[in-house]
This record gives structure tokens, sequence and C-alpha cells, in this order.
């Protein structure tokens, strides 16, 4: 694992609420100059700890959708069924997020699309590709709360 400093903490912490901002920007807001802060990212770039840098894309303005949470459970619990439903999940642009769980499901899904019918489409379409569906629930957010918020680095880091 990366040994990071404070000031390394201090550039995650202001790209993951602006990625957008300047590299003089940067360096000014941690306290470095601008070559040793430029240092710093290509090095947390290149270590995998900064993965992209991403717009958050405001879904209402572009059109109607839905977002829909599933609970998967899997019909087989060998590795291989587990690798071959990842691996289909990687194939529907549908399917924003998905995380393997611990507990009394195997996975949960995000998924975000036109209307519930495209969502059927999407979960009938998974069942006629047999990915392992053995039961899934499904979930309709009706509004959302708190979203694509930045992580709270500080309370994540021992340093």
């Amino acid at each position: 694992m990366l040994k990071l400093d404070a000031r390394d903490l201090a550039i995650l912490r202001v790209l993951s609420t602006d990625g957008r901002i300047t590299k003089a920007e940067l360096a000014d807001r941690v306290g470095l100059s601008a070559s040793p802060c430029w240092e710093r990212l290509k090095r947390l770039e290149q270590a995998g700890v900064i993965e992209g840098y991403h717009a958050r894309i405001a879904l209402k303005k572009l059109g109607p959708h839905v977002t829909v949470f599933v609970t998967a459970e899997l019909a087989d619990h060998t590795a291989e069924a587990f690798r071959r439903f990842e691996a289909a999940v990687q194939r529907y642009d549908e399917i924003t997020g998905c995380w393997a769980l611990g507990g009394g499901f195997d996975y949960i899904l995000q998924v975000v699309t036109r209307d519930i019918e495209s969502y059927q489409h999407l979960i009938d379409a998974m069942l006629d590709a047999r990915v392992g569906l053995a039961r899934y629930f499904t979930y309709v957010v009706t509004k959302p709360v708190k979203a694509g918020v930045a992580p709270p680095i500080d309370l994540l880091t021992s340093t």
C-alpha cells in the first residue's frame, strides 16, 4: 500500500470535490508550489490511488429515467458461477454499479434506464442469457436523498 502523507491526503480531499481544478489552483490550495504538487499528483495517478476524473450528470435534465436497485441471488455458488455473473454484468450498460455482498444476497446492482419497462427488458435478457440468477428483488428509487458525495478521506486513512 502506498504511504500517504498529509499533503497527499490534502490533494485527494481537494480532487474528490473538485476534479476540474487547475494544477496551479490545486498547488495553491494544498500549500505546494506547482512542480512538487504535479509530481505528487502523477505519483498518485500512477499508483492507482486516483482512478479517474468524472462528471456528475444531472440525469433529470436529459429526460425521463428510473434508478433501480436489485438484490440478486445466484443459483450456484461456485467460483465459476460468480465469475460468469460478474462478466455478464459488464455487458449491460444499464447496470451502472454492482457490488458483491456478504450475507443474505450475493450482489446488489444499480440500474439506470429510461423506464420500468426498459428495466424489465434488461432483467428478461439476463434471465434468457442464463447468467445464473436464481432470485432477484427490485427496489425502485423514488427520490435521491444523498448520492455522489466525496468519501470521508480523513476517516479512511490512518495518517
